[in-house]
């Protein structure tokens, strides 16, 4: 243990102790911006300075470890001044219109900014705005970044794709995609980690809220809205909300203020997904296709788009089954239209997701019989729907709970639980085991793929057939497993891959927490809820998706449910990685 005096009061702490870690042990808050906990500890910001009694100059505290005796100050009137000239340098560099910023009042900059008593740039302004792709899901304004490159490190050190990079030198330093290309030509993921975890508004998703808000004014459209199973856990954060109180039932009669016609609940779609991804992997078991490379989830689009930049080679294991996203649109446009008696050219189909890669998803086309279009039409993320709501000036607090629509409107706790790390490979086994045994087993029986893990494996004995699965999240984490895959040092049947920590809940479209990562206890809502709350926890027993079957698909992976609920991973082109790593 390590003895010393932060602000006149004594501590003791571990050897190895970062002072800014020493100093919230006894609750003392150090401002930061560059700061993320053993991603990017570089003390690039300089604004978590503090005083050291005896030495002239002042050191950062978010790397320089504790000593023996060390007396800091945290806040003398010499960091003080320190930290605000910084940050008014700062300032000078940054388009600071709050007003018109997606970030203002969720900005960690202006928030310093406020407590410094920063009222006025002593400073000549001068800020950068290079051209970007507005159309691009993932949007980057060059004018807002204060190169903290916590971008930088997240791509690198979680993702392991290098997206980002730092581009000239000097006063001229920036943060740039990397190898001078253009974000199109990128072999990015659209994972949104490096907008999540932007200190300011210089990363954010395409906005698409203008488009839902005119569909929604469109007599000629038919608005079809669908909630997936990880925004239940989110949405409520940024607009007050505790947890029990932000149920998916508000969120449904919120959708319904603003002029949706239809809302229906992706979980309907996830246990069609089963449906169709398990019925698939037992074919292909049988079969002997899995022998040497495991079948691969495809319900993640950030996955998707991964595997096709790096590692071409095993597309074809992956399923060739749509994400719930698109299975849901396709059926809107098919078997919902026909119930309904409408052209499926009218339908507007628009999906609220946790995640940034499903607007590129959304881009897929479905061709069926007479309808050619879309699946999706239109994707906001969980962010964009909590600004709709507020900009709508729906109370979020005093909504009454509505209820979803037919004849999509059953869901499992199977589907639920899709939006946590390890979910989609519980529900599947849950229904995998019930198609080779004709008996359910025990719900929680493969509860060892849950948890936090960045790669689980688990061995299940199914009717006497062992079945070696895997479960990974973080393409940091995937990259290893493949590699370790390629290599033949592990083999699996089958794989579940989700491109975002935590799974769909830690996706890149959630609400913005700086300094918490919340995707641990979202997932442990969506287990309560398949818990407590579904009297069905098997997705083989949603009466809605048997009854979508009988009455339009006929059985899981025929021909008519092939040919609408699964996809051509080949049919559309991804950027490759520039080194295959």
């Amino acid at each position: 243990m390590v003895n010393l005096t932060i602000d006149h009061k004594q501590v003791s702490v571990p050897e190895g102790t970062t002072i800014m870690d020493a100093a919230k042990q006894i609750g003392i808050p150090i401002p930061k911006l560059c700061f993320l906990k053993d991603i990017n500890e570089i003390g690039a910001c300089r604004v978590c300075v503090v005083e050291l009694v005896g030495k002239r100059r002042l050191i950062v505290a978010c790397n320089n470890v504790v000593e023996e005796g060390m007396e800091i100050l945290t806040n003398s009137p010499k960091v003080r001044e320190s930290r605000r000239k910084t940050v008014e340098f700062l300032l000078s560099q940054h388009d600071f219109r709050c007003a018109t910023c997606v970030r203002s009042q969720n900005c960690t900059l202006q928030e310093i900014a406020n407590n410094l008593g920063i009222l006025d740039i002593p400073y000549k302004q001068e800020f950068h705005k290079k051209p970007w792709s507005q159309d691009f899901p993932l949007i980057r304004d060059s004018s807002k970044c204060i190169k903290c490159m916590r971008c930088v490190q997240i791509c690198d050190k979680v993702q392991s794709l290098n997206i980002w990079d730092v581009a000239n030198t000097g006063s001229r330093t920036d943060v740039d995609v990397s190898l001078n290309r253009k974000i199109e030509d990128a072999d990015c993921a659209l994972c949104g980690q490096c907008i999540t975890h932007c200190p300011v508004g210089a990363l954010r998703e395409r906005d698409d809220t203008d488009k839902a808000f005119a569909a929604f004014a469109d007599p000629d459209k038919v608005t079809v809205v669908q909630i997936a199973p990880a925004v239940r856990a989110a949405w409520g954060e940024s607009l007050g909300l505790e947890r029990d109180e932000a149920t998916i039932e508000k969120l449904v009669t919120a959708v319904r203020k603003m002029g949706a016609d239809y809302v229906f609940d992706t979980v309907f779609s996830a246990d069609l997904t089963i449906m169709e991804e398990g019925t698939e992997f037992l074919q292909r078991l049988q079969n002997g296709e899995l022998d040497r490379y495991p079948m691969f989830t495809s319900c993640c689009p950030g996955w998707i788009r991964f595997i096709k930049s790096q590692y071409p080679e095993l597309v074809p294991q992956l399923s060739t089954a749509k994400s719930p996203q698109q299975m849901f649109g396709a059926t809107t446009k098919t078997y919902f239209a026909q119930k309904l008696g409408i052209d499926p050219e009218k339908i507007f189909c628009i999906s609220i997701m946790p995640c940034t890669a499903k607007k590129g998803e959304s881009n897929m086309e479905l061709y069926h019989e007479e309808f050619a279009g879309k699946d999706v039409d239109l994707v906001l993320t969980t962010r964009e729907i909590d600004r709709m709501i507020k900009r709508d000036y729906i109370d979020a607090k005093h909504l009454e709970e509505g209820v979803f629509d037919n004849p999509m409107k059953e869901g499992t706790g199977a589907g639920v639980i899709f939006g946590a790390t390890g979910g989609v490979m519980e529900a599947a086994l849950r229904s995998a085991y019930y198609l080779v045994t004709g008996e359910n087993p025990d719900a929680d029986a493969f509860r060892d793929v849950r948890g936090l893990d960045g790669w689980k494996e688990a061995t299940f004995n199914i009717a006497g057939n062992e079945i070696n699965v895997a479960v990974v999240h973080g393409l940091g984490n995937t990259r290893k497993l493949i590699k370790a895959i390629k290599k033949g040092k592990v083999h699996y049947q089958f794989v579940e891959v989700m491109a975002c920590p935590g799974g769909c809940v830690g996706g890149g479209g959630q609400p913005i927490h700086e300094g918490e990562e919340l995707a641990g206890v979202r997932g442990e809502n969506l287990y309560f809820l398949d818990r407590e709350k579904y009297d069905l926890r098997f997705s083989h027993e949603n009466q809605d998706v048997l009854k979508a079957y009988e009455e339009y698909f006929g059985e899981p992976n025929a021909h008519k449910a092939h040919m609408l609920l699964h996809t051509d991973h080949d049919a559309w082109e991804m950027p490759q990685a520039p080194v295959r790593r």
